[in-house]
């Protein structure tokens, strides 16, 4: 069974704040690095989102290709550049990037139209 793009983001929010909220300070230290290695700097946070999406699909996680596929449209990525993108994991990762190049379309597809109906 697949998961949505809600669900996944419910999820995501649950167990973050459950692992957060642990009592175990070097999650919260290592969730305040990652945070701060996405935001505006001399790389916009868009470029930034779609670094880690190359490199989300090449290490073929799809939790984290769903997670900057969302994150690179919220910071105003098109369709184009995330084909862009798509392609340079290809390229780096080869062929065993092709299963996580068709979940990430399938996913892309599904933000870009929940966006267009929220509009």
């Amino acid at each position: 069974m697949k998961s949505t793009v809600n669900e996944f983001r419910s999820y995501r929010t649950e167990m973050n704040d459950r692992i957060l909220n642990s009592g175990f300070r070097d999650f919260n230290k290592y969730f305040a690095l990652d945070n701060k290695a996405y935001i505006d700097g001399a790389l916009t946070a868009k470029t930034k989102e779609l670094m880690g999406l190359v490199a989300s699909m090449v290490l073929r996680c799809n939790d984290c290709i769903l997670y900057h596929i969302d994150r690179s449209i919220q910071e105003g990525a098109t369709e184009q550049e995330l084909y862009e993108t798509f392609n340079i994991a290809l390229i780096v990762g080869g062929s065993i990037v092709i299963p996580h190049l068709r979940y990430a379309v399938e996913k892309m597809d599904e933000i870009i139209n929940e966006k267009n109906k929220n509009q």
